[in-house]
């Protein structure tokens, strides 16, 4: 199983299979909140990742990597090894926010080669589907784990100057229409956005019900933003590298693989005060 998403009649029906589940539940707002919300009530055997703390590293933002650096390659591993990942396992990620942040970790994972999925509709739709939940720590057997991030599934800041500055990239900012613009800034030190970026809002992947529109709606409105560039020339960002994914998982699902990641985002770029901001181009 490697498709990018997975529904909740499918997970049930594969209960017996080697999955990690992994419940990405978080507020940025109280970073502890999904931490609690997942001892209450999460799927069955599911462990928790918070995105601060296994998903990031934070002691990187002073070097202008971003809200939420990319933790390096032997922290991951350490992080995964805590879990009881093994390369034979597909990780299975969840959460209450259409994917915004199980998109991350189903990033993470594909760029160390590795197999997983993200729960279409997330909790909600396991509930909808009649899952059962449990409550507390799931005790897990730690594994060895050796990895390396591959270096073509994302972006730094000095190498998407040199891409943007050669014509040789697209840049799409997964941020609401109105902080791209530069209206408003809800967390970063500056409004507006990288110049040349075009914007495409990660809610836009989502139906009514908070799940993955279809891969032919989703692929139509993608070629059209994009304008005949291929997957492989796309970069996408968003205010720190975490919703840039759900963008990254849309074009998945869409049949368009090969994008990166600018993964220090919005909040890496506007660090130096040198680099240039463009606003009001809708």
């Amino acid at each position: 199983m490697n498709r990018p998403l997975i529904d909740a009649r499918t997970l049930m029906d594969r209960a017996g299979e080697d999955l990690l589940i992994v419940d990405c539940r978080f507020e940025l707002s109280d970073p502890e909140q999904g931490r609690r919300d997942y001892l209450q009530g999460h799927l069955p055997g599911a462990i928790y990742a918070s995105l601060d703390e296994d998903l990031s590293d934070l002691g990187k933002i002073p070097q202008g990597l971003g809200r939420h650096p990319l933790p390096d390659p032997d922290a991951f591993a350490r992080t995964l090894g805590r879990w009881g990942w093994t390369s034979q396992r597909t990780v299975v990620a969840y959460d209450t926010a259409g994917g915004a942040i199980a998109g991350r970790l189903w990033w993470m994972m594909r760029s160390i080669g590795a197999s997983a999925s993200v729960l279409d509709g997330g909790l909600a739709a396991w509930r909808e589907a009649g899952g059962a939940l449990e409550t507390g720590l799931v005790e897990v057997t730690p594994t060895e784990v050796r990895l390396q991030f591959d270096p073509q599934a994302y972006m730094e800041t000095r190498a998407l100057r040199k891409a943007l500055d050669a014509g040789s990239v697209t840049l799409v900012d997964a941020r609401a229409a109105s902080r791209y613009r530069g209206e408003t800034e809800p967390l970063d030190r500056v409004a507006g956005h990288v110049p040349g970026a075009v914007n495409r809002p990660f809610a836009g992947n989502l139906d009514e019900e908070g799940r993955f529109r279809a891969p032919e709606a989703l692929r139509a409105e993608f070629e059209q933003l994009l304008q005949g560039v291929s997957p492989e020339r796309v970069v996408h960002m968003c205010g720190s590298g975490v919703t840039a994914c759900h963008n990254l998982l849309a074009m998945e699902h869409a049949g368009l693989s090969g994008a990166r990641l600018y993964t220090p985002s919005w909040s890496g770029w506007v660090s130096d005060p040198e680099r240039p901001v463009a606003k009001d181009e809708a």
